[in-house]
């Protein structure tokens, strides 16, 4: 087994942008969420979410290293649950209806997938690897 070569300083800022870049978005999707046109729930961040949260992983992976495309997810989902369930002044800012559901499977969901291919191509690339 080898020991993964150093991250450079341009790998680690791309990392850091990731992250903070996830941390917004996440913080966004969940003031965002009830969003209502008149009595119509809009859930316009649930779209968001499955089109950044997966991008986000890949591009982690693409531009830092394969087998660290799982820190934005993690950031992601602490991001909400940390936010969501203890936010500001201890307000519940994750709504408690199908829309969060709805938020969390279509962003972490599509997210998880991009982090196992990424990483089961990852593996499939080492040395001595069939």
């Amino acid at each position: 087994m080898t020991v993964p070569d150093r991250l450079t300083a341009e790998q680690v800022l791309f990392l850091l942008l990731l992250v903070v870049d996830t941390v917004l978005l996440a913080v966004l999707e969940l003031f965002f969420l009830p969003l209502r046109i008149g009595v119509v729930p809009l859930p316009v961040m649930v779209l968001v979410g499955a089109v950044t949260t997966p991008w986000l992983v890949s591009t982690t992976g693409k531009l830092v290293r394969p087998s660290l495309s799982w820190v934005p997810l993690a950031a992601w989902v602490l991001v909400v649950f940390g936010v969501g369930l203890l936010g500001p002044g201890g307000d519940l800012v994750l709504i408690q209806d199908w829309r969060a559901l709805l938020l969390l499977g279509a962003s972490a969901l599509p997210g998880a997938m991009v982090l196992g291919g990424g990483l089961g191509r990852a593996m499939g690339r080492r040395p001595g690897r069939g």
